[in-house]
């Protein structure tokens, strides 16, 4: 027992140290994410994808085995599109964690993004929390500079998802992995205690640590 009770202590710590690091600071990786994905010739998320989703989940370092063995665990920000303008609006901090992520990297950081792609999938999203591929279906997407007509079977998913790792972009489908809020760096972010719905509804403005992130998400797509 008290073998067991180090085991865990020792992975506590492991866990906090591994993500402690500002929302600001997060918000940063995430924009560093989005650019140098979306900046590789011919080996970034499809434009025209990236044009028609609802929302867009970027985790950068999501991290295996962060806590609980063969587990992922990661936070990032979802952002959708304000239905007044179609413009990218406020970040909302998530928690992604569990799941079955179709890569076998051992304790290496890896960055996730998602498009959810229709209004169904953006609802699951501003809940308190949900299960890709249960609430809502994903799929691995498709890698370019545009879509093909090999890829139709992803396109009929509410949600396409990718990571790197390595140097290494790919669609994979993130089956199985719950999405929650992250109530503490919401409020670390926007100083009040605002739920994912409030913020990704289009009620809540974009602070200045946000500004690059939005900035990238415009700078590819319109």
């Amino acid at each position: 027992m008290k073998k067991a009770l180090i085991m865990m202590a020792a992975l506590g710590c492991s866990s906090v140290s591994m993500f402690a690091i500002n929302v600001q600071e997060r918000l940063e990786d995430a924009a560093s994410a989005m650019h140098e994905i979306m900046d590789t010739p011919d080996r970034g998320i499809p434009h025209d994808l990236l044009n028609k989703a609802r929302c867009v989940i970027i985790v950068p370092s999501l991290k295996k085995g962060a806590f609980v063995v063969g587990a992922e665990y990661g936070k990032g920000f979802a952002v959708c599109r304000s239905s007044a303008n179609g413009g990218w609006g406020a970040p909302a901090a998530i928690v992604v964690e569990g799941g079955s992520f179709g890569f076998q990297i051992g304790g290496s950081a890896t960055d996730a993004v998602m498009l959810i792609m229709n209004e169904h999938g953006m609802r699951e999203l501003e809940k308190d929390k949900f299960t890709l591929g249960a609430d809502a279906s994903i799929a691995a997407g498709p890698v370019g500079r545009t879509t093909t007509a090999g890829t139709d079977v992803a396109l009929t998913a509410e949600i396409l998802s990718w990571s790197r790792s390595k140097g290494v972009f790919a669609g994979v489908a993130l089956n199985g992995a719950s999405v929650r809020p992250d109530h503490a760096a919401n409020l670390e972010l926007y100083g009040s205690r605002l739920s994912d719905h409030e913020i990704l509804s289009g009620g809540t403005q974009p602070t200045p640590a946000a500004h690059r992130l939005i900035g990238e998400l415009d700078r590819y797509s319109r």
